[in-house]
């Protein structure tokens, strides 16, 4: 018999393939579409083993446009190599316009933060002739790096 048996107390059979089920050999990987532009004709591309090599094989990308607060239009080309690609993180680290607004983002949520914990600025804020002096001496700060640029 092929059934493998463990002797406790009782006899117990022994089965750790419980939770597992057995894969077979011959599988078959679906790819969806993942270019812009429809195939000419279908073809079925044998021999490909892992996501990875699918991405390699078919090098899927698109042209993006973005547009910034301005209405001005910036066209990027993104490209994916494996399914973390489509992720925002993926996405955000191939494009310069997504980087810059990152960025912009971390520097308002800064801002945020010392507004909410800086007491010295709370104060500043709270009274309207030091708020006043803060706003012109910005105001002159950004003059001066747009004089600069």
């Amino acid at each position: 018999m092929s059934d493998t048996y463990g002797i406790g107390g009782t006899e117990v059979k022994i089965d750790a393939n419980e939770a597992f089920a057995d894969i077979p050999r011959n599988r078959t990987l679906l790819v969806e579409q993942l270019t812009h532009d429809p195939a000419i004709k279908p073809v079925v591309q044998t021999g490909l083993k892992t996501i990875e090599e699918v991405f390699e094989h078919f090098g899927p990308q698109v042209e993006v446009e973005f547009e910034d607060a301005d209405g001005v239009g910036k066209k990027e080309l993104l490209k994916f190599g494996n399914l973390g690609d489509f992720g925002a993180k993926g996405i955000t680290r191939q494009s310069d316009f997504l980087k810059d607004l990152a960025t912009e983002k971390d520097q308002y949520v800064k801002i945020i933060k010392q507004l909410k914990t800086n007491k010295i600025l709370k104060t500043a804020i709270a009274d309207p002739e030091a708020k006043k002096a803060l706003l012109d001496a910005i105001r002159a700060l950004l003059t001066e790096i747009e004089e600069n640029k």
